[in-house]
């Protein structure tokens, strides 16, 4: 019996190196005595010495937010965009910083609507005396946003978008990993980039010590320093009352790049995890993978969900409202992600004090997956001898040509070597000229076109010579490949195909299931599309 084994066992004999980093982290950024009816009445009223208040003066505020916001792309020559509905913004800034050379700069600003939280007045009688009266409560409108698309010297490409009605609330979006480029590059470590990540790099410890450094002082430095350069809604004034922008978090992902040291193999090796591990998302699994407690009451969805985009398939598990996904990253890794969206649900709080916490959570929920995740073989090692076995092979100057599965010359010889495995002293080249000549139907084969076979079996390391002889004997690899070879080609698909294909008299009664459930499948897909109206 096959006893399982971890993911995480069976990466760590393929994996050339791996880093842990914080992805993209989207932060709120706000004015905490703001975010209350109470604190918005006593900024009016307390601070700024209004008689009343009422949202009638905010928006004073609001129209000299929005002029500076154009003087300042005016004055600094930023590009201006609207952006227009279902346009992916990211592929905007992609265009702008395709040109950008470095150091910091604001690329251009963005206008969009978006919903947000913002503060109107009601009017409301007094019930004794019937004297109208503002009053201030909370709902959702549709204001413009504006996105400042900025490049940073030590953090790279990042947003910062506001809202542009009271109280002017904020989103800072940025990526850890470029954050950690920047970093290696100043350090001088040498590495190749990868999309959103790392290829290769000279010192993985020390890009990990990178890596472990960013945190809460690190990115509210970032903060306060644009906040200085951009437009303020805010007058210093303001700001020297304590009416001053806190940060907490939003959205938070956090990151395992593992690098694989057969790339072409990781695919495969990734499509395995998810056959043999679709129950992911399974109670007991989350469990596991989160270290929380589940019952029937806690609010989650217990699924597992695979996902393809174009060819390149994810699997996600959910856990409340945060949820881990593993994929093979660009054909050359695997990332294993986990992303937090409410710090609550693991009874933490969203100040951005508390990232060093959602940072451990996240990482361990990563490490945990792979160890929760099975496997009951290694695919890399099977396509690794598949690929050596079937591709030419060099030893030295010699060369042969590989052992195709699909020519009928390596099945004949593969059979024969079913058969030579049996014979306690070995085969000579005549022996295996006799067989071979019968599997492929002809009179004779010459002993140099067998000498040529030989040693193409003999540099796959299928057979090898017995020493002071000129025989050979069958190896433990090569019985075990030629069994698996012809039996597959013999009893799977050369059967398999005559049942698809041959004209349903040629075949026996009750022998055709293969065919016969797969075109139930192809009547079912195509009933399917006329109902749904895809096909005519």
């Amino acid at each position: 019996m096959t006893v399982a084994r971890s993911v995480a066992d069976v990466l760590a004999e393929h994996v050339t190196f791996e880093i842990d980093c914080i992805d993209r982290l989207y932060l709120n950024v706000y004015v905490p005595q703001l975010q209350h009816v109470g604190g918005v009445v006593w900024f009016f009223r307390g601070h700024r010495g209004m008689a009343f208040a009422s949202s009638a003066l905010m928006d004073p505020i609001s129209k000299e937010f929005v002029g500076a916001i154009g003087r300042f792309a005016e004055r600094q020559r930023i590009p201006w965009v609207d952006f227009v509905k279902k346009e992916r913004k990211d592929d905007v800034a992609h265009r702008f910083l395709a040109g950008h050379t470095g150091g910091d700069r604001v690329l251009f600003i963005g206008k969009a609507q978006e919903k947000a939280r913002v503060y109107r007045t009601e009017r409301r009688r007094n019930p004794e005396t019937g004297i109208a009266y503002p009053w201030i409560v909370q709902a959702t409108a549709m204001p413009n946003h504006y996105y400042f698309y900025c490049f940073d010297e030590d953090f790279g490409p990042f947003f910062i978008k506001f809202s542009s009605y009271f109280p002017y609330t904020a989103k800072l979006c940025i990526n850890g990993h470029e954050w950690a480029k920047r970093q290696a590059t100043k350090a001088g470590l040498s590495f190749t980039p990868l999309d959103n990540g790392f290829a290769a790099v000279d010192d993985p410890a020390g890009l990990q010590e990178i890596c472990d450094r960013l945190g809460p002082d690190t990115i509210d430095a970032l903060l306060r320093k644009w906040l200085a350069i951009l437009p303020h809604p805010f007058t210093g004034a303001d700001r020297a009352a304590g009416y001053r922008y806190q940060i907490s978090v939003l959205q938070a992902e956090f990151s395992l790049t593992q690098m694989l040291d057969r790339p072409l193999s990781g695919r495969i090796f990734f499509e395995e995890v998810i056959r043999e591990n679709l129950d992911l998302g399974r109670p007991d699994k989350v469990s596991l993978i989160f270290a929380r407690r589940t019952s029937q009451r806690t609010p989650s969805q217990y699924r597992t969900r695979v996902l393809t985009d174009t060819v390149t398939p994810s699997v996600h598990v959910d856990y409340k409202n945060d949820k881990i996904k593993q994929y093979h990253k660009e054909g050359r890794a695997l990332r294993t992600e986990t992303t937090i969206n409410n710090t609550y649900d693991f009874g933490i709080r969203k100040g951005l004090a508390h990232l060093p916490e959602l940072r451990e959570i996240g990482f361990s929920a990563n490490r945990r997956l792979l160890r929760v995740e099975q496997l009951s073989h290694d695919p890399i090692h099977g396509e690794q001898v598949f690929t050596t076995v079937t591709t030419p092979a060099q030893h030295g100057r010699q060369r042969a040509a590989g052992l195709r599965f699909d020519q009928v010359r390596t099945q004949a010889l593969l059979a024969a070597l079913v058969i030579f495995r049996l014979l306690p002293q070995g085969f000579t080249n005549a022996d295996l000229r006799r067989h071979l000549a019968g599997l492929l139907g002809l009179s004779g084969i010459s002993p140099g076109r067998m000498t040529y076979d030989l040693r193409r079996l003999r540099l796959h390391q299928l057979i090898e010579r017995i020493p002071g002889s000129h025989r050979y004997q069958v190896t433990d690899l090569g019985w075990r490949t030629a069994l698996l070879f012809t039996r597959t080609y013999t009893r799977l698909l050369r059967p398999g195909l005559a049942h698809l294909t041959s004209p349903p008299q040629l075949t026996g009664p009750g022998t055709n299931t293969l065919r016969r459930r797969l075109d139930q499948l192809d009547t079912a897909i195509n009933d399917y599309a006329r109902q749904e109206k895809l096909i005519a």
